[in-house]
C-alpha cells in the first residue's frame, strides 16, 4: 500500500512533463501543418 504514495506523485509528474512537452512543440510550430507532408509523399515528382 505504501507504493501508492510513490506512484501517484510519479504519475502526476510524468503527466505534467508530457503536457509541458506538448505545449512546447505547439509553440515551436511543429503542429502547424499536418497535411502537406503526407501529400508530398504521394505526389513525389522528380526534379
Amino acid at each position: 500500500m505504501e507504493v501508492i504514495y510513490i506512484l501517484i506523485p510519479l504519475a502526476l509528474v510524468m503527466a505534467g512533463l508530457a503536457l509541458a512537452a506538448f505545449f512546447w512543440t505547439v509553440r515551436r510550430g511543429h503542429m502547424d501543418d499536418l497535411e502537406t507532408p503526407a501529400h508530398r509523399a504521394v505526389f513525389d515528382d522528380e526534379r
